[in-house]
């Protein structure tokens, strides 16, 4: 039985917290100074008179903690850090524009054991909450103070505790102040990042001998917008399931629910309540259309495993055929689909257009995770419960407040976020995510994506980056993802591998989960690249203890290679898999 209050939890961590995944480098070079002295100099850092990058930057207090001090992280159990110094402060203090304080508030950790390099841990969700800047890693491995980083977290430019307003949408009401906006968009992103270089100096007495940014969702976009507009700022960034088109899958939100919500809603209805949504597809339906999904594709990469590696050539014809063999004869039951379920599913795969057919955002692959628990809190919400799913609790604020200009007021009520998204019209609001209107002079497009294909400044720099995404991605479409590989593959006159390696990860969800092999250490190949010019030609990956096979491992594959069985030996071994060109 699947604890789909867990589940939610977990998807709450990601949206909050980077996804590091990796143990990193466990050696450490000691501080030359003794406990006591570092631990004075700690002290002293919240009273010191120094010129910081930003002159409006404030440390608000600074405090020693000792050998296996203990923190705990919201949802998660407490977790033990080495000594440190942990630092918090504030930058650009202001009234906005809805008379509002606003600030820059960052969290830093500077371990006694440094070891020389710099750790970024990216945000989550729609942000406002200062992180607790102990460099999340992957389960069961360290975090990256412990490993001897020093590690920095930002809240974007708005608190959660001061700026929520439940008449204006609760946490998103800071898309009403467009530099808070803009901050959330990346702006506040290099001020942190000196900012904390400069505090690291001060203590240590020199600057990081390298620097790393880890990020997934709407941390992946964080390190994206500091490869295109910050590049010289990393060594090397992770940039897990980037969230680059962030206004564009905000559209694509609505438009799935719109979708799902037409299997539910009563007759000429303009809307209906939100614990209806979850109905509209059963754990037993999902099943019967990933059954769809294994049996057109899973051959296709060499061995049937569960896994559809070559997703690229899994075709919405090809799986049309096998769901139509899977149709309801009459009445709806758990083990068949009606032709209104397998529409929808059509109409989600393509993602969203206009009346003229031109496309929103993106269209997604056909991957077996398709309705896994991790793929539908998303889309729909767990069976249980009645929560409508994170595109709506979620997606239907940020959409009306963050996303489209001028921003929408809603109140906190589940149901007036779906309201919103059902009358959301893609003629008349799509291109509200490109509009300009006083006081917003930027678009939400401008200020928030990070989607450019120019990444030529930070490869100069000689910058490395990976990406890792899962196939089933609810929310950031992996299509997107590759379809800004090729431009960069196009830019760069096919020799994008040489800094960026895209790795795509069949089955998994939003940064993980879903029937796949969603466990790697991804920073720990970027560090190999960075330091020791070892290119990631494949990284080892293994199945988590929820998937259908727990510690199954695979080669994750640099696009566009995947992952091939070699035509003997256990398929639960990654060493009898190969990573080769899908012959798609």
């Amino acid at each position: 039985m699947i604890d789909y209050r867990k589940l939610l939890q977990t998807v709450l961590i990601l949206l909050c917290f980077a996804v590091s995944t990796s143990a990193g480098q466990n050696a450490v070079i000691p501080d030359s100074a003794t406990k006591s002295s570092a631990a004075d100099r700690c002290v002293r850092l919240a009273t010191t008179k120094s010129e910081w990058p930003d002159s409006t930057t404030r440390i608000l207090q600074s405090v020693w903690h000792a050998e296996d001090s203990r923190v705990t992280i919201p949802m998660g159990p407490p977790v033990t850090l080495p000594a440190h110094c942990e630092l918090t402060g504030v930058m650009q203090e202001r009234i906005g524009v809805d008379e509002r304080h606003y600030a820059v508030r960052f969290h830093l950790r500077l371990p006694l054991r440094w070891n020389r390099k710099f750790f970024f841990e990216g945000g989550g969700g729609t942000e406002g909450d200062l992180g607790t800047a102990i460099g999340l890693t992957a389960p069961g491995e360290p975090p990256a103070v412990t490993q001897g980083y020093a590690v920095v977290s930002q809240d974007s430019g708005h608190d959660n505790a001061t700026n929520s307003v439940p008449s204006h949408g609760g946490n998103v009401a800071f898309g009403f102040d467009p530099k808070a906006r803009a901050n959330h968009g990346g702006a506040s992103l290099r001020l942190v990042a000196e900012t904390a270089k400069a505090i690291i100096h001060s203590y240590y007495g020199r600057l990081p001998e390298r620097s790393y940014f880890v990020g997934c969702s709407k941390g992946g976009q964080e390190g994206m917008a500091f490869a295109q507009r910050f590049p010289d700022e990393f060594d090397g960034i992770v940039a897990g399931a980037p969230g680059f088109s962030l206004p564009r899958a905000a559209v694509a939100e609505a438009w799935d629910t719109q979708a799902f919500g037409s299997l539910v809603a009563p007759p000429g209805a303009e809307s209906f309540d939100p614990k209806l949504l979850p109905t509209s597809f059963s754990n037993a339906q999902f099943q019967v259309a990933r059954d769809a999904v294994l049996a057109a594709c899973d051959a296709d990469d060499g061995v049937k495993d569960g896994i559809t590696a070559a997703f690229e050539s899994c075709t919405w014809r090809r799986v049309l055929k096998e769901l139509r063999t899977r149709t309801c004869s009459s009445s709806r039951t758990d083990s068949c689909l009606s032709d209104a379920q397998i529409d929808v599913l059509d109409r989600v795969y393509a993602g969203p257009k206009n009346s003229a057919g031109k496309s929103l955002y993106s269209d997604w692959p056909l991957d077996a995770g398709m309705g896994s628990d991790g793929w539908r809190i998303w889309k729909i919400g767990p069976p249980a419960d009645g929560f409508p799913g994170i595109n709506v609790a979620m997606g239907g604020p940020a959409l009306a407040a963050i996303f489209t200009t001028p921003p929408t007021s809603l109140n906190t009520d589940p149901k007036a976020a779906l309201d919103f998204v059902l009358s959301f019209d893609f003629d008349r609001d799509g291109p509200k995510i490109y509009a300009t209107q006083a006081p917003f002079f930027h678009s939400a497009w401008t200020d928030i994506s990070a989607r450019s294909p120019h990444l030529e400044k930070f490869r100069a720099h000689g910058g490395k980056m990976i990406v890792q995404q899962g196939a089933s991605d609810p929310v950031f479409s992996l299509n997107d993802t590759l379809a800004w590989y090729r431009e960069v593959q196009k830019l760069s006159g096919g020799s994008a591998a040489e800094f960026v390696r895209v790795f795509p990860v069949p089955g998994m969800n939003h940064c993980n989960g879903g029937p796949g092999t969603d466990q790697f250490d991804a920073l720990g190949a970027l560090v190999d690249w960075v330091e020791k010019g070892m290119a990631p030609d494949r990284i080892l990956a293994k199945a988590g203890p929820t998937s259908p096979w727990p510690g199954r491992t695979r080669p994750l594959c640099p696009y566009p290679q995947i992952a091939r069985y070699a035509g003997s030996g256990s398929i639960e071994d990654a060493a009898n898999f190969v990573c080769r060109r899908s012959a798609r």
